[in-house]
């Protein structure tokens, strides 16, 4: 997994990394694991007036990694803001834990074998008043897991878009949420708000121990709050609530989404109130039922794993597949604004 921290303003770092990668002669757009067609690109231009409107720090951003990689701008976006609205998309897990003395969550980021080298790990300091965050991902400016400076975790679960339309994409949401949120309240206030182009979950998690699952596509959103005595959450790449599950599209490969739900049910049924560090490591490397053991020959495998500790404000990630490596507690990142509340 590729590290990297970034400070300044958004196009400052966008410039800083697009320039850094272009002096070691990696240039993004020569490396697209999917076509640029006409129907990305005239998707993408629509899409760019509702983040100029709702997030534009991010179009400063494109445009600074557009300078530094010397290319095109509108290439950049097409790729941004079509990822996750036209497949293909990740296929991960996530559960978010809060009991009477941890506040955890949990994510398998699942993906393709052979875009590994791509996987980073970013951590985001900004000169605005963004709040500051880190973040993992399979693509590049859009976070598929993070949590920010005020103790703020999220992460997303793609699911087959019933349909899409202009708006903004999962990576891209979340990012805008940790740049912006502070607790899961906040999330769902701007997820009410937003255009919202592809179809996904977010497991949310904040320092008050409120944790929720948002469901949302083009079509409308749903909040799946712990129920009484379970206290917790998760989801994998189908919706699941009442409303929505009905449009699942069942005929396309989800990864076993399905089973990796359920084996996650059925674990935090029995322990979510008791629930700590080592039973959360243990569900996510599979040692409770099926989450991550692909056979990496189909070219699919969990791809990293990560814990965020919200009581306790520390990470721990896996960089690879957490039934063969071990958890390391990573202590580069600054929550000192979540300690002084």
């Amino acid at each position: 997994m590729y590290h990297a921290t970034f400070q300044g303003s958004h196009y400052h770092i966008g410039f800083q990394w697009g320039d850094r990668l272009a002096r070691c002669g990696k240039f993004i757009l020569e490396s697209i694991p999917f076509p640029i067609t006409e129907a990305r690109i005239q998707f993408a231009k629509q899409c760019n007036p509702i983040y100029r409107e709702y997030f534009p720090q991010v179009l400063e951003e494109i445009q600074g990694i557009a300078d530094g990689q010397r290319c095109s701008v509108d290439a950049l976006q097409t790729v941004l803001f079509s990822m996750y609205a036209m497949p293909p998309a990740c296929c991960c897990s996530c559960f978010a834990v809060s009991n009477a003395d941890h506040i955890l969550f949990g994510r398998n980021s699942d993906f393709l074998t052979a875009l590994e080298s791509n996987n980073r790990n970013i951590i985001y300091r900004f000169s605005s008043d963004s709040f500051s965050f880190t973040g993992n991902t399979t693509a590049f400016v859009q976070m598929e897991d993070g949590v920010n400076e005020k103790g703020l975790a999220i992460g997303l679960t793609c699911v087959y878009p019933p349909f899409i339309q202009p708006g903004m994409n999962a990576g891209l949401l979340l990012r805008f949420f940790l740049e912006r949120c502070q607790t899961a309240q906040e999330v769902v206030w701007w997820a009410e708000r937003l255009p919202i182009a592809s179809a996904q979950t977010f497991t949310v998690a904040d320092t008050k121990g409120d944790i929720l699952v948002l469901e949302c596509y083009a079509g409308g959103l749903q909040v799946i709050r712990p129920k009484k005595k379970r206290p917790f959450v998760c989801a994998t790449n189908l919706f699941h609530s009442v409303e929505f599950a009905p449009k699942n599209r069942l005929d396309i490969d989800s990864w076993k989404a399905e089973p990796r739900y359920q084996t996650m049910v059925r674990r935090l049924e029995q322990c979510a109130p008791l629930m700590g560090l080592v039973e959360a490591r243990d569900l996510l490397a599979g040692k409770n039922g099926f989450l991550c053991q692909y056979d990496r020959t189909t070219g699919k495998d969990t791809v990293w794993s990560v814990i965020y500790d919200l009581r306790q404000l520390r990470i721990y990630r896996v960089e690879g597949n957490p039934c063969r490596r071990e958890f390391m507690e990573d202590t580069r990142f600054c929550f000192e604004a979540a300690r002084r509340k």
